[in-house]
């Protein structure tokens, strides 16, 4: 199978931002994550920061989360709530944007709308060192070492729910991802080696 599609969720502090966009840049491809938000704020006048906070109140429920998902297929869109309507459109943007071309979709639950896609792999990007992690949060970011640990519990968290929100599935669990790597171990440069073998196979 030709990979099309790359989605990827990341730990916060794993370099998994940079490692997509690093990859997409030397394939020669787009890499969306920022600009998904972008695309729904523009399409219905809402702000990004604001999507981003309807991203972080979503709940990790499973009663939520079914609900959310039955009215979402039935198309009942006036029965959801705001973070739901937050939610389809960003899947309608992943998928418009995926219409252009082959891409790395960042987050988002980008493989939740491209699900019926062909040519999909689904990756997770982990970094198994502390250290290294707190070292990335506090370079990458410039956040400083008092709150390194707050807002990467923060991070994780809303990523972890908004994925199983509206997925029903286990951010963290290993059987969500066709491949899984540890930036600690294989260092940024690592993981964009192997990610470019996937996209450059025929």
């Amino acid at each position: 199978m030709r990979c099309r599609y790359l989605t990827v969720e990341r730990e916060y502090g794993s370099g998994g931002t940079k490692i997509a966009r690093q990859l997409a840049e030397k394939v020669g491809i787009p890499c969306y994550g920022q600009e998904i938000l972008e695309a729904v704020s523009k399409k219905y006048d809402i702000s990004v920061d604001r999507i981003q906070k309807f991203e972080e109140t979503a709940s990790n429920s499973f009663l939520y989360s079914v609900y959310m998902m039955a009215q979402a297929a039935a198309g009942n869109s006036d029965m959801l709530s705001v973070e739901g309507h937050v939610y389809v459109a960003e899947q309608e943007a992943i998928r418009r944007l995926a219409a252009d071309g082959r891409a790395v979709f960042l987050g988002h639950c980008a493989c939740e709308a491209l699900k019926e896609y062909g040519g999909v792999v689904k990756v997770f990007i982990r970094c198994g060192d502390e250290e290294e992690k707190r070292k990335r949060i506090l370079q990458d970011y410039g956040i400083s070492e008092t709150q390194a640990d707050a807002v990467r519990k923060r991070f994780d968290k809303k990523r972890s729910n908004y994925y199983s929100a509206n997925t029903m599935r286990k951010w963290e669990d290993p059987k969500n991802y066709d491949v899984i790597l540890d930036s600690a171990t294989l260092g940024i440069d690592g993981c964009v080696d192997v990610l470019e073998s996937i996209l450059r196979r025929k």
